[in-house]
């Protein structure tokens, strides 16, 4: 009996993804372990394996497939002795258009209140139907280009309107000068030309990251507190350890890492997460680190950093950026922190305050070390000076324990020799 390839889940948030490519193709040998197909989900790049013996038999979704849902077959496996006419034509085709069974059904009288005007010949070629078949995808990119389906001709199975169709008629739109808009007298409004912005897709990582900071913002009462270091010895400190590092280099980054997980350590109520139930206050210290990539950003997680040194922070976080980047991040490598840390210091921000990445109870934002007067024993002096501010949940933790862990933070930063010991 063939057996039916599906798109694998391969996080426990993912509902979807990308078929990014094939790397087996039709009529290749198959055994278990394989790498077979590349998926591409919101935070990464990940290769799946086999784990059937066989020969690829059909391959029912194309590369560069978007919003393909978990479980839809993408590909049917023969067995020893079976033949591409043994392939059940049922698992084939309803396995090739990754949509509902019921096509997405709109009228001709939907309004079009575009600023991209389609080419003049489209209307021509519109459906006669007074229905409209079309994917959920190219319905979602018509309406946010604000192009009215009645004028897209489809070039999809019976005529359904898909990606393709749309992105050509933005195309086309962008070389067509908007006409200008009725306004109100005495007032004089133009819409703005086609020309004049760039229509870039929403990738699945910025629709994910709107999502989830959108609820966090809405959700989590959000409170604030900063506080100021002077890193001057953290600096000496760390010109001497990396002068005795045979391979990698510590940065002030890994050393603020080493900083929050020993503080979190000693303030324990500063690493919990809140439910409706519970407040959950985590024993290991797990803090992930926010790390931008192209599309977005990504906060691969240092796992039990309380119990890690200097040397062993910086190895991890320098191997998790690198692949971070490269997009090759197994899930539960970004997934699970306690808290969060954004700096944003090597981009010269003085101070900023981050949204609290959901269901964490903090994270930690810092700005750039730079030298700033102080007032020591009485008297103005200059000291290099890092601002940190916390955002905390308030539901989660209380003002007096923001200021307890920052204090504890703030020790570390300014008697780096303590977090040696």
């Amino acid at each position: 009996m063939t057996i039916s390839i599906l798109m694998p889940a391969l996080s426990p948030t993912m509902t979807e993804g990308k078929l990014a490519a094939w790397i087996k193709q039709e009529g290749d040998p198959v055994s278990p372990g394989d790498l077979i197909a590349e998926i591409e989900t919101d935070k990464a790049t990940m290769e799946i394996e086999a784990i059937d013996e066989g020969v690829l038999g059909k391959i029912l979704i194309e590369a560069g497939t978007e919003g393909i849902p978990i479980n839809t077959p993408i590909a049917v496996l023969l067995e020893e002795g079976e033949t591409a006419a043994d392939i059940d034509t049922n698992i084939s085709a309803g396995a090739i258009q990754p949509t509902p069974a019921e096509p997405i059904v709109l009228t001709l009288n939907e309004p079009a209140n575009s600023s991209l005007n389609p080419s003049p010949g489209a209307a021509a070629q519109a459906p006669k139907d007074d229905r409209i078949l079309v994917s959920p995808l190219a319905r979602r990119m018509a309406e946010q280009a604000g192009i009215a389906l009645g004028t897209l001709a489809g070039s999809g199975p019976k005529g359904r309107i898909v990606k393709t169709d749309v992105e050509a008629a933005i195309h086309t739109a962008r070389h067509h000068a908007a006409r200008p808009v009725a306004a109100p007298a005495v007032i004089s409004v133009a819409a703005a030309p086609a020309s004049d912005y760039e229509a870039v897709a929403n990738s699945g990582m910025r629709k994910i990251i709107a999502r989830r900071l959108t609820a966090s913002k809405q959700t989590a009462p959000h409170f604030y507190v900063t506080i100021d270091c002077e890193i001057d010895d953290l600096l000496a400190i760390r010109k001497q350890l990396n002068g005795k590092l045979t391979e990698g280099r510590i940065s002030v980054n890994d050393m603020v890492i080493k900083a929050a997980a020993s503080a979190l350590k000693e303030v324990p109520s500063a690493n919990a997460s809140w439910s409706e139930d519970e407040t959950r206050i985590y024993r290991s210290v797990d803090i992930s680190v926010a790390v931008a990539i192209d599309g977005g950003l990504i906060t691969p997680v240092i796992a039990d950093a309380h119990n890690k040194g200097l040397a062993e922070v910086a190895a991890a976080m320098k191997d998790l950026s690198e692949r971070a980047r490269a997009g090759k991040l197994m899930p539960e490598e970004y997934q699970g922190g306690t808290f969060s840390i954004s700096n944003l210091g090597m981009y010269g921000v003085r101070e900023f305050a981050a949204v609290i990445n959901p269901p964490q109870g903090a994270i930690l934002a810092v700005g750039a070390g730079e030298q700033r007067p102080v007032v020591k024993d009485g008297a103005l002096a200059i000291a290099t000076v890092m601002s940190c501010t916390l955002s905390a949940d308030h539901r989660v933790v209380d003002g007096a324990v923001a200021a307890t862990f920052l204090a504890a933070f703030k020790k570390r930063i300014e008697d780096p020799v303590t977090m040696l010991l």
